[in-house]
């Protein structure tokens, strides 16, 4: 059955947590190249914060929520390929919502042997590690690379990746717990960054005799910038995708001509504009899942009735993985 109203959480001005509160709208409709898609799960990622918060461009009232996973419910007429009933996963907005409308160019079917959960947890996290490794900066073997905050969501998937792809892998952690879950996840080298980044600097110089790591992949921001730019090596490359820890201020070109390094500001949004680019990726990601090449953490799957405290846990960088609201 589908319902003419929809449960959804709404921020109606930006704020802290407290923002985020349950209230009831009409049901989204699909446009003709749109499904229905009754939500099971909904991926919860530092951008709902941002957007949140205000940190972000994106006006109030919003409703959260970038990604997802469960089952269509009506298909638009001009549709092909998808039909009522199917199991899918997707990127979207306003996802914290039993409803969402989606597009089929950012829709695929879930394998049978992939679960709902999974699905959610697969295809915003996924496709950027996947999109950050071939687009980013295309990892070859042999290379040493930095992940930082490599135990959470995208740093435990692109140390798997980098391992594959047979780099040197060398994680930021800010535990113990943390550090055994980067090594498990193909992190080689794993630094603990509780006293600053000094100890990191100090470990890729011995590691690399002083050349420094051919990639640094830093969804971090404000607080490892400068280390990043000093760890990467003449010619080598910083990939940012994230600033977790806040903004990173102003930059100065000509910083980078010492070593002539590349920087780029990686989104996956950026990596899909066409039907063809996300059936790639996600294609080369579910075909890593199933061979057991690549492998979902999720850290804890919260009742979308405690979406405020998985906003907390997140930002508390109390977490390892993907979370996931519970939606259905």
């Amino acid at each position: 059955m589908v319902n003419s109203t929809a449960r959804v959480i709404r921020v109606a001005e930006h704020g802290d947590v407290s923002v985020l509160q349950p209230t009831t709208i009409p049901r989204p409709i699909p446009r003709p190249t749109e499904v229905l898609v009754k939500i099971a799960y909904a991926g919860v990622n530092y951008i709902d914060i941002y957007e949140r918060s205000g940190n972000y461009p994106t006006p109030a009232p919003l409703i959260p929520g970038r990604e997802g996973s469960g089952e269509v419910v009506e298909v638009g007429s001009e549709v092909q390929g998808f039909k009522i009933g199917d199991r899918v996963a997707f990127m979207s907005q306003n996802t914290y919502s039993d409803y969402a409308v989606v597009d089929t160019l950012h829709l695929v079917k879930l394998p049978d042997n992939v679960s709902l959960e999974t699905g959610a947890a697969l295809v915003l996290q996924g496709l950027t590690a996947v999109g950050l490794v071939r687009k980013g900066y295309t990892i070859q073997k042999g290379d040493w690379i930095v992940v930082h905050a490599a135990a959470g969501g995208v740093g435990l998937l692109l140390s798997q990746l980098g391992r594959l792809l047979g780099a040197h892998v060398i994680g930021t952690v800010s535990t113990e717990e943390k550090a055994a879950l980067a090594h498990a996840n193909g992190a080689e080298h794993v630094v603990l960054i509780n006293n600053g980044y000094e100890a990191l600097e100090k470990k890729v110089r011995e590691l690399t005799n002083g050349e420094g790591v051919h990639a640094v992949f830093d969804s971090v921001g404000q607080a490892t910038f400068e280390s990043s730019l000093n760890v990467v090596r003449r010619l080598g490359t910083l990939v940012l995708f994230g600033s977790a820890s806040g903004a990173i201020p102003p930059l100065n070109l000509v910083r980078l001509a010492g070593k002539n390094v590349k920087v780029t500001w990686a989104t996956v949004y950026n990596y899909i504009t066409t039907h063809e680019e996300f059936n790639e990726l996600i294609g080369d990601t579910l075909e890593y899942l199933e061979k057991g090449q690549l492998k979902f953490a999720i850290h804890k799957v919260y009742p979308v009735e405690d979406v405020q405290q998985a906003h907390l846990d997140l930002e508390g960088r109390k977490t390892t993985g993907k979370l996931l609201l519970k939606i259905q």
